[in-house]
């Protein structure tokens, strides 16, 4: 029930039109049960001539009264022939009037749907979204939104349907002969015990449906994201097994549902044939007993039969319900969610040139404490080179800034603010990042630099790319600026993934620029020409600076080394070199690495001259 309530959420903006497109496919319904009537009046009184008694045709007795024609003439047929033409019309106009429109109405909700889902993956914090594997996600939010939908565009309404038509029919029948209806109440037991029967398997099974899709889209998701990793290790054999066990356990659990179904026909087929047969048999011993003229049993034949039809209709609506409620509960699972980073909304705090102030910050994740009390100080215009080796907790402190994680103990301020008092948009604005691992879009190298400003001039895509040491090796492709790069980046190097990056973190041109390991795929020489670039060019700015290469941040106006999510050691660079501690340390022997590959590409220089 709580997901047919979520579902209402949604889909109550819609309702009016949906109860006026009801109201429609209630006449349809009503035009279609008029049928079987003049049915039973051609074969009374036109081909087999019975008398006209009085009251005699139900709510077609005007045709009888002689104004439309005598028994068994043409005249009379052509009276009935054109009140058939008439109702088979209104029927068909209306039911496609009536599924036109709840198609419309469906696509509505299932864009709104996908909407709302897509927002909230938005607004959810990366520990949260990370719960959810790709291939779930993408189940949420195209194949669930488009089965949720079903229900109320499709399942829903037709089951309004069925009910009025065993309404209508049932009262259609007593006044012909109430025997009639006894059939349909005494196969009603059966038919619900077999589908309480299959309703629980059905759940089950379109569970494991769901969950066999969406492990499919995983697989298929990481087998082109690694493409290039998994020819690197010829792991083809592997990854063709892999999706072969996948594929295979869709086939089987959809095969399962087919056995099911077809169970699930024979069953209630069966029951509506035994309906068949039984009116059949108390209309001949009606008519042989003089009870009920012949004609009539075509009528009531063809009424139980629409009361069987619509009870199965009404068992397989709800037996295909089951999946779409299976779609339906994981969509309200996802949407119940609460974003660990709760956003404050509606504050209106800016920085221009924020002044940002780290005091005794920790962080745990998953009760392991990866930052412990960080206290730090960055005036506007500092540069802040921050070191140490991998899981020492670099990244969490960068990530604290944007509130990718929240602190744990502590505070984050900006201009004397609490990063929580900003809207984590404002907050975000603030600052241009450039992640440890490059993202491009499947578009030209032109739009991912000019991201976040899609209108921006030219020149100054140029000056960015040009400062993040990009536009030399851009002018060079073949399309250059136009050039389209792949999905992640796919078909330019990884120093040029990084080149562009930074260029689109210029082009921000926020007052914060963070740089988390991301010179780490360019050589030495370009580096210190992109460094030299940001120091020239963004003199003003505040920027930190994350790196393993000890070589990018000596010219930062304080270093911190960090170990285990502790500072361990802080000052310039000559302080740090003077203290003789573990980042002098690692300088000499990166400095010392640098020196003997520079003495090797001499010394290969040097045979190539002999």
């Amino acid at each position: 029930m709580e997901t047919l309530k979520f579902g209402l959420k949604y889909w109550k903006k819609y309702l009016p039109a949906a109860i006026g497109t009801q109201f429609i496919s209630f006449i349809a319904i009503i035009a279609d049960l008029m049928i079987p009537l003049l049915s039973g009046i051609l074969l009374n009184y036109i081909i087999k001539g019975v008398k006209v008694e009085e009251g005699a045709g139900g709510v077609f007795s005007f045709l009888l009264s002689g104004a439309y024609g005598q028994v068994q003439t043409f005249e009379l047929f052509f009276s009935v022939a054109g009140m058939y033409i008439v109702f088979i019309l209104i029927r068909i106009i209306l039911i496609y009037i009536k599924n036109t429109v709840n198609q419309h109405l469906g696509l509505c909700i299932e864009t709104d749907l996908r909407m709302i889902t897509f927002h909230k993956l938005m607004e959810l914090d990366t520990m949260t979204v990370s719960e959810y594997n790709s291939g779930e996600l993408l189940q949420i939010i195209n194949s669930d939104t488009i089965m949720f939908k079903e229900m109320f565009c499709r399942m829903i309404p037709n089951i309004c349907d069925s009910l009025f038509v065993l309404g209508v029919t049932t009262y259609l029948l007593s006044t012909i002969n109430i025997r009639f209806i006894i059939i349909p109440l005494i196969l009603m037991p059966f038919l619900a015990v077999a589908l309480i029967n299959f309703r629980k398997k059905a759940r089950e099974n379109f569970r494991k449906i769901r969950e066999s899709d969406s492990l499919m889209n995983l697989t298929v998701q990481e087998n082109i994201e690694a493409v290039r990793l998994i020819r690197s290790f010829t792991n083809e054999d592997v990854e063709c097994q892999k999706f072969n066990e996948t594929n295979e356990k869709v086939k089987t659990t959809h095969i399962n549902q087919i056995w099911l179904s077809s169970k699930f026909e024979v069953v209630f087929n069966s029951i509506k044939q035994i309906a068949y047969i039984g009116t059949i048999a108390i209309g001949a011993v009606l008519v042989m007993n003089g009870n009920m003229l012949v004609g009539y049993i075509a009528t009531c034949s063809a009424y139980v039969m629409k009361i069987m039809d619509h009870i199965t209709q009404i068992n397989n609506m709800l037996f295909q319900m089951q999946q779409q409620m299976v779609a339906g509960h994981k969509m309200k699972a996802f949407m119940d969610y609460d974003s660990k980073i709760p956003d404050k909304a509606d504050s209106e705090l800016t920085a221009r040139t924020p002044d940002i102030k780290i005091e005794n910050a920790s962080v745990e994740i998953a009760e392991n404490k990866v930052l412990n009390n960080i206290s730090i100080d960055l005036p506007y215009g500092k540069k802040l080179g921050i070191v140490g080796g991998t899981g020492s907790g670099k990244s969490v402190l960068l990530k604290s800034l944007v509130r990718i994680h929240d602190l744990s103990e502590g505070s984050i301020t900006l201009d004397g603010h609490d990063i929580k008092d900003y809207s984590l948009k404002n907050l975000r604005n603030i600052y241009s990042y450039v992640f440890q691992d490059v993202f491009l879009f499947s578009n030209t190298i032109d739009s991912n630099i000019a991201y976040g400003n899609p209108d921006i001039d030219d020149e100054y895509v140029f000056k960015a790319a040009t400062d993040a040491q990009a536009h030399k090796f851009i002018s060079e492709l073949a399309d250059g600026y136009d050039t389209i790069v792949g999905e992640r980046g796919l078909g330019i190097s990884g120093g040029q993934k990084q080149r562009v990056s930074i260029a689109r973190a210029f082009l921000k041109n926020a007052p914060v620029l963070i740089f988390d390991d991301s010179t780490s795929a360019l050589d030495v020489n370009t580096e210190k020409r992109l460094l030299e670039a940001l120091k020239s060019e963004y003199a003003e700015k505040t920027v930190i600076i994350t790196a393993h290469r000890m070589s990018s941040v000596v010219d930062c106006d304080e270093i911190i080394y960090m170990k285990d999510g502790v500072i361990t050691e802080r000052g310039t660079f000559t302080e740090l070199m003077a203290l003789n501690g573990d980042f002098a340390q690692v300088y000499n022997i990166q400095q010392a690495q640098r020196a003997q590959v520079v003495d090797y590409d001499a010394l290969a220089v040097e045979s190539e001259v002999f």
